[in-house]
């Protein structure tokens, strides 16, 4: 490929950003390795920071973003992969300082490589994307830690969300009774179609603040949102149960105290998904091709769209109009 299409962002002059859909020469892209044709990305949050000129998530610029990107193999240096291999990347520092899957070529540390796991489909895997992974990451870390079902329900905060759709579907496909908490109470079909058994307003989650422990209502969770929900989630937890944290929706800071820990003996485990270790990730994604493979996958895949609808659905995903995975299909 002597070239590749990718939405390219550049800054002016007058610090403004400026996104546009083009061809660029293959040869500008930093050699890293492993190239990988790009057939599909998935939208996501930091995409639209990205795309926006943040400077917390992209530092320099011109930049192509796309945190998420499922392909084939082109060449790659060191072996490891072979031309054709069908991959997976997500996290790491694809689309956020490394061109991203915005483009239909990438180049990337083999390190960063996933091989496709047995029994699942490009599309399926560009759906469960980040988002999926960092949900599954959750639930991974919990059982490590002695979560299982025979234990209760486990708790989602921000359920509507993209993380918290995510953990409903796989918490539910592994067996798990999910209570899904969410500030959207329009959403509770969805999320009921999605394996939660029952639904909780956010006011539910955050009652008895004044309380240190109150009586136990879920044997665990994955929080995704932090301050208050998180202290709420900590202090109904049932004994040894873990509570996964991988967001700050809210906020970043909460206050709590002890008991919850030193009398129920409740875990907090951090999910740090971006840099997880390759041979956690591929203990984590055979699981989502297995047997944590969500059955509801067709409903969090809202649509795929071109790079025609890339700018508009960026906006929108901004804006919050979205609900579910938008996939991109850089060759339609």
């Amino acid at each position: 490929m002597e070239t590749y299409r990718a939405l390219w962002v550049t800054e002016t002059s007058e610090g403004k950003f400026e996104r546009t859909v083009c061809d660029l020469p293959a040869h500008q892209i930093p050699d890293k390795g492993t190239w990988i044709k790009v057939r599909y990305s998935a939208l996501n949050f930091k995409d639209g920071l990205s795309a926006s000129g943040h400077k917390g998530i992209t530092r320099k610029f011109p930049h192509t973003p796309g945190v998420d990107a499922v392909g084939t193999v082109v060449r790659c240096a060191d072996g490891q992969f072979q031309e054709g291999d069908v991959v997976l990347v997500t996290g790491y520092d694809l689309g956020m300082n490394t061109y991203g899957g915005f483009g239909q070529l990438i180049s990337v540390p083999s390190e960063w490589v996933i091989p496709m796991p047995a029994g699942m489909s490009e599309l399926e895997a560009i759906v469960l994307g980040t988002a999926g992974f960092t949900a599954a990451l959750g639930l991974y870390q919990m059982e490590l830690n002695g979560q299982n079902p025979e234990k209760g329900a486990l708790v989602v905060s921000g359920a509507s969300g993209g993380v918290g759709s995510m953990a409903v579907t796989i918490f539910a496909s592994a067996g798990y009774e999910v209570i899904a908490s969410t500030g959207k109470s329009h959403e509770s079909d969805y999320l009921k179609s999605l394996g939660a058994t029952s639904i909780i307003s956010r006011e539910e989650m955050l009652g008895h603040e004044t309380r240190p422990m109150i009586s136990t209502r879920w044997a665990g969770g994955l929080d995704t949102v932090g301050g208050k929900t998180l202290e709420s989630m900590l202090r109904a937890t049932g004994l040894y149960g873990n509570v996964a944290v991988c967001g700050l929706v809210d906020t970043p800071e909460f206050s709590t105290t002890v008991y919850p820990l030193i009398i129920r003996g409740v875990n907090i485990l951090g999910v740090a998904s971006a840099e997880t270790e390759k041979s956690i990730r591929l203990k984590v994604w055979e699981k989502l091709a297995g047997p944590w493979k969500p059955k509801t996958l067709d409903l969090i895949h809202q649509k795929t769209i071109g790079f025609d609808e890339l700018n508009a659905s960026l906006d929108d995903i901004l804006g919050g109009r979205t609900r579910g995975r938008v996939v991109l299909d850089l060759w339609k």
